[in-house]
Order: structure tokens, then C-alpha cells, then sequence
């Protein structure tokens, strides 16, 4: 028996990555079965003949159970394509979200990826964070993003699709071991996962519950747009604060940029992220160079904000009164 929980997706604007394979398939039935509102957006890469089948297919899906298919075709990538299939999926995601105004992006990562992504990630030396980076729910800037199968073997999924007689397709490029994802799935996880289910299943339940216990020492307390404050409970987890942050802008740290923040109190990441402490507060914003007019820098300064943030706080029209 597959259970979701719903309870983050209920009397909201959901929309699902859907590609036809079995995860998606199986995620996009069970919401349907829970009564979860909700479109699909798929992505066409042009790689496969069978690509075009697909899409038909999420088309008719749509009109017979009446929601929306936003779809669209991805350019040639000859190179890298992996990486850059990603980031214009996520675009185009991303897209959809700020013109149609969705609350939720819905994807069908599962157990059997949480396992890929911690083996990928253990072969180049990570830490806990960096080993356990899917989460059932990551807060975006402006929408969360919502992985409700990630605590179900794919093994399951396709069990439910068969059972149940709902249509699917496979995608023959997931067993193409140029990617490396795939050498991983080939060699590693797919045969552990096939023999150890149910103890991977409750490993990564335990992770995840002494990670939220690590996390403890850190709060966001004030959240607008890119801007994030962070009330620091423990001095030394501003740097695991700031990177967690970081992480969700798509911005990730390196070692030494962790050693960085942990001794200065003002400094710019990367040329593009600001980060200011202040007291046990901590402040990340982008890190803008424009003309402020003076009444904006007084309020600024009455309100004690650092001067890094400030031009940030101008672009948005974020008050400076507004924030804690």
C-alpha cells in the first residue's frame, strides 16, 4: 500500500514534473486517487523517437482528467547534457510557477535516487548535508518543492502501476551508462537496493530525523524573495546556516568559503552573495552595486541593517522597517 502525504499539497496550486515514466506515472495516479489538484509540465529533449509518444500521451492524460499540460521542446545539447538539461528543466518550471502563480513544484524523485545521490556523492567525499541533499519538501524563494515518493523504493511504484493497470513508459537512455548517474544505478544501487529495501528504507528515516536534530542550532526567521535572516541559536552553526541557504539559491560552498564566513562577519561569497552578521542574527542576500538615494541609506541605518544588504533590500522594495 502506497501512502502520500498530502497534507503540504491540499488547497494549493500544484504543479507536477511529468514524464511518463514509471515515478511520474505512479505520482501522477496517486494524487488523482487523494483528490490533490493539480497540471503537469513535461519537457521534450528531441533524443528519442519515443519522446514524441510521450508527450501525446501526458496530452491525453490531461484532457481526460481535466487539468492543464504545459509542455515544450528543449534545444540540441551536444555536450554536457545532463547538467544542461537540468537547468533549462528547472527554467522552465520555474517559469510556469511565476506566470501562473503555483504554490508547489511537484517531483517523483524516490527512495531508490535518495540512494543514488548519497553513493554519487560518498565517492567524491561529502559531508552529511551534501550526502542526504533530497528532501520530501525544500522551501524555494518563491514556491516549495515537494518530492512525495521519496521514501518509496521505485520497485513499489511499479508494482502500483501494474497492479492497477496504469499506463507507462520506460526510457531506454536510463540504462544508457554513459551518464554517470546511470554507471551508479548499474553497478551499485540498483542491486543493493533490490536486496536491501526495507533497511536502506529506515537508514535514511534515521538520517533525516539526526539531521533536523543537527539543524537545531539555527533558525530562518525572516524569508523575502533571495533575502534570508537567520537567528543563530549556536555560534558555530552559522557556517552550516549559511550554507544550507546558499544551497537552496542554487549557490554551493566550498570548503574554504566555509572556513571564510566562519571568521568574518561581512563578506561577499562568490562576488554574488552577500552575508552579514549582526549580533546572533545572520543576513544573505545577492550582492548588488547601485545608487541608493540618501532617505533610503538613513531609514537602512536606523534600522541597523548591514550596509551589504542594503541595495538588495532597495531593488525589491522591501522595507527596512519590515524586517526583524
Amino acid at each position: 500500500m502506497l501512502a502520500l502525504d498530502t497534507s503540504a499539497l491540499r488547497n494549493k496550486h500544484n504543479l507536477l514534473a511529468f514524464s511518463a515514466g514509471v515515478d511520474s506515472s505512479a505520482l501522477f495516479f496517486l494524487l488523482q486517487e487523494e483528490g490533490i489538484s493539480f497540471d503537469i509540465a513535461i519537457v521534450n529533449y528531441q533524443t528519442r523517437e519515443q519522446s514524441k509518444e510521450e508527450l501525446r500521451h501526458a496530452k491525453a492524460l490531461a484532457k481526460k482528467y481535466k487539468l492543464f499540460c504545459h509542455h515544450i521542446n528543449a534545444p540540441h545539447y551536444p555536450t554536457h547534457f545532463e547538467e544542461k538539461a537540468r537547468t533549462f528543466r528547472y527554467e522552465f518550471f520555474e517559469s510556469l510557477i511565476q506566470i501562473e502563480g503555483y504554490d508547489n513544484l511537484l517531483t517523483a524523485h524516490q527512495l531508490d535516487d535518495q540512494l543514488e545521490w548519497l553513493l554519487m556523492r560518498l565517492s567524491r567525499g561529502a559531508g552529511l548535508y551534501e550526502l542526504l541533499g533530497l528532501h520530501s519538501i525544500t522551501q524555494k524563494p518563491s514556491y516549495k518543492l515537494i518530492r512525495p515518493l521519496l521514501s518509496h523504493p521505485k520497485a513499489s511504484l511499479l508494482d502500483y502501476l501494474n497492479t492497477h493497470q496504469h499506463p507507462y513508459f520506460i526510457d531506454q537512455s536510463n540504462s544508457d551508462e554513459k551518464y554517470e548517474r546511470n554507471q551508479f544505478r548499474q553497478s551499485f544501487s540498483h542491486p543493493f537496493m533490490q536486496k536491501y529495501s526495507q533497511g536502506i528504507q529506515r537508514s535514511f528515516a534515521y538520517l533525516h530525523q539526526d539531521k533536523a536534530l543537527l539543524e537545531s542550532g539555527f533558525e530562518t526567521i525572516y524569508q523575502e524573495g533571495s533575502l534570508y535572516i537567520i537567528k543563530l541559536y549556536e555560534a558555530k552553526s552559522k557556517a552550516k546556516a549559511c550554507d544550507l541557504r546558499l544551497k537552496q539559491l542554487g549557490y554551493l560552498l566550498s570548503a574554504s568559503q566555509r572556513k571564510e564566513i566562519t571568521q568574518e562577519g561581512s563578506l561577499v561569497i562568490g562576488e554574488k552573495w552577500a552575508i552579514e552578521s549582526k549580533d546572533d542574527l545572520v543576513y544573505i542576500s545577492p550582492y548588488l552595486d547601485i545608487a541608493m538615494p540618501k532617505t533610503f541609506k538613513e531609514s537602512c541605518r536606523v534600522a541597523k541593517i548591514p550596509n551589504k544588504i542594503r541595495a538588495y533590500l532597495f531593488q525589491e522594495d522591501i522595507s527596512p522597517s519590515s524586517l526583524p
